[in-house]
């Protein structure tokens, strides 16, 4: 006797299935807290290139990770967690951090929208800043924020250089960031799109609903650092 499985169990089945081996299951909770590409997942798991584009292929099939072509150096892709196969994989405490700083290429829009975010939601002090900071921050991104009960009306774009301090976790939020901070050794990244190119409310939209699922996830994942530390 045969069963005929409902669709959304035979999804699950295959998502458990792929994670179902020590390596996969490494890459996927490496994952989650920020976005990596296939050669930065290889050297921190210390995986053969041809055994990652194996699990890598696997884990695609299954849903559970996705490809993004990076904005700053076309030649790179990111892997990202689809976090909709995965609602329940979010670790807590996994890390201790005086402060988050966010960045992005112009600290007007991403870094801002998700420094707003992560005041209203941790208690872990934050800040933003740009590798190459704007005049101002961008009025769709002041509009984004209002809509959502927070406020970047007396928010400035800040340097890099004027804000970062040594035992920062810095989250790089666009790829130009993330490709050009090759020093800061605590950092993770999140491959955002950036809304200005595109410059519509919907591109501004979408940003922020990212920045918020990736701030949601971080949150319970970052204790404050001892005082002293």
């Amino acid at each position: 006797m045969t069963t005929d499985w409902p669709s959304d169990t035979v999804a699950r089945a295959r998502v458990h299935a792929a994670l179902g081996e020590p390596a996969r299951l490494a890459l996927v909770e490496l994952l989650v807290l920020g976005d990596a590409s296939p050669g930065e997942v290889g050297r921190e798991l210390g995986l053969p290139s041809n055994l990652l584009a194996h699990h890598v292929k696997l884990l695609e099939q299954a849903g559970v990770v996705e490809r993004s072509r990076s904005e700053g150096d076309h030649r790179r892709t990111y892997l990202r967690l689809r976090t909709s196969a995965l609602a329940d994989l979010v670790p807590t405490g996994l890390r201790q951090a005086p402060r988050v700083v966010f960045v992005c290429s112009h600290n007007s829009a991403r870094s801002q929208l998700a420094a707003a975010l992560w005041k209203k939601r941790s208690t872990v002090p934050t800040a933003s800043a740009g590798t190459r900071p704007a005049e101002r921050v961008h009025p769709l991104a002041v509009a984004t924020a209002r809509a959502h009960g927070l406020s970047l009306t007396r928010a400035r774009p800040h340097h890099l250089d004027d804000v970062l301090q040594p035992d920062d976790l810095v989250v790089a939020v666009c790829d130009n960031a993330h490709e050009e901070l090759t020093d800061h050794h605590d950092r993770l990244h999140w491959s955002v799109p950036d809304p200005a190119a595109v410059g519509t409310e919907d591109a501004f939209a979408t940003a922020y609903r990212d920045l918020a699922d990736r701030v949601e996830r971080l949150v319970p994942a970052v204790r404050p650092a001892p005082e002293g530390s």
